[in-house]
């Protein structure tokens, strides 16, 4: 461990370690998202009374919520180990029989972006997670044979933040479904207070309400910033974070008083600027920023949506009142004549 400024400084390997230490291990320690964990702890209790494994788990909403967490915690809280994958890895079905004939009795399989599985690979995880079996072919033409391999039951854990995107016939075959929303700010607050124990970062408290109003309600982006707040809390000053330094390092990132950085201010100047304040289409708006049209829907939109800046319309996205006040731009009430009618994509 290095020491600089006659501080210990983390080394990287130390600094992975670190982040890993920041997601909580059990449901005790996990904060907000009462109504799911609730469930959870109801599930997994009577899972244990039967000697089943847990019942297989949608988790679905926005980015950085704890949907990969929760699945942690359940392995843990089942005392199983957990099996890490994501939809866009898993692209053929020898991929998938190579992770399902690797678990054992009662583990857990946790498929992040599930709603990203090809058709064919879907199509094979059917009868796994209904009868445990995955059926395989050896040969080709008349030789061609089936053989049916025995799986040992196992939790499946799918995460995604587009329920929408899956087909009904796999939604179907899951037994439970929670939605994880946005956080307040007292359980924001509560996570950076736990986040700032184990990093050992002095944060005062009113430098850890300006944090926590600028978090979007993530606990992800609350980490981050906190992280990005200590580091120019130990350059700028005496490593504790008060409230003019949260807000000094706050303004280096761009992010201002309600969360939005600088991607959310382009989607709405351009929105307004470019476009009369909509009606447009996504695509449209990712084009004229350079951004993925999935990463504005996945990752911006829904924060924009819940600070009521933006809506959906069957025309487009359209800025609101409220985004013009924020942006301390003019807005005209009154909308104009075929207004509703422009560009689509």
């Amino acid at each position: 461990m290095r020491i600089v400024s006659g501080k210990p400084a983390l080394n990287d390997s130390e600094e992975f370690l670190v982040d890993s230490d920041l997601r909580p291990k059990h449901l005790a320690e996990f904060i907000g998202q009462e109504k799911v964990k609730d469930n959870l702890k109801i599930g997994i209790a009577a899972a244990q009374k039967r000697h089943d494994p847990v019942d297989h788990i949608i988790l679905y909403g926005p980015p950085g919520l704890g949907k990969t967490t929760l699945a942690y915690i359940i392995a843990a809280e089942m005392g199983v180990s957990i099996k890490v994958s994501s939809g866009p890895a898993i692209e053929r079905p020898g991929d998938l029989a190579a992770i399902l004939t690797n678990l054992h009795e009662g583990d857990v399989l946790f498929i992040d972006e599930i709603h990203r599985l090809s058709h064919t690979v879907e199509e094979k995880l059917y009868p796994a997670i209904e009868d445990f079996v995955f059926d395989i072919f050896l040969g080709k033409g008349p030789g061609a044979r089936s053989l049916r391999l025995n799986l040992p039951r196992f939790t499946l854990i799918g995460a995604t933040t587009r329920l929408a995107l899956l087909s009904p016939p796999l939604r179907d075959r899951f037994g439970a479904t929670y939605h994880l929303d946005f956080y307040d700010k007292s359980a924001i607050q509560a996570i950076l207070e736990r986040s700032s124990a184990i990093l050992k970062v002095v944060v005062e408290k009113e430098g850890l309400i300006q944090i926590a109003e600028r978090a979007r309600g993530t606990p992800r982006v609350a980490n981050r910033l906190l992280k990005r707040v200590r580091d120019y809390a130990q350059v700028m000053a005496n490593g504790v974070v008060t409230k003019e330094i949260a807000l000094e390092g706050l303004s280096k990132l761009e992010i201002d008083s309600v969360g939005l950085d600088s991607v959310d201010h382009r989607v709405l100047h351009t929105i307004i600027d470019k476009f009369d304040g909509g009606p447009v289409g996504l695509d449209t708006i990712a084009a004229s920023i350079g951004e993925d049209a999935d990463t504005i829907m996945d990752v911006y939109e829904p924060y924009l949506l819940q600070l009521s800046f933006l809506e959906r319309t069957p025309r487009g996205r359209v800025a609101t009142k409220l985004a013009y006040e924020h942006l301390e731009l003019p807005y005209e009430k009154e909308v104009q004549p075929g207004l509703w009618n422009r560009r689509q994509d």
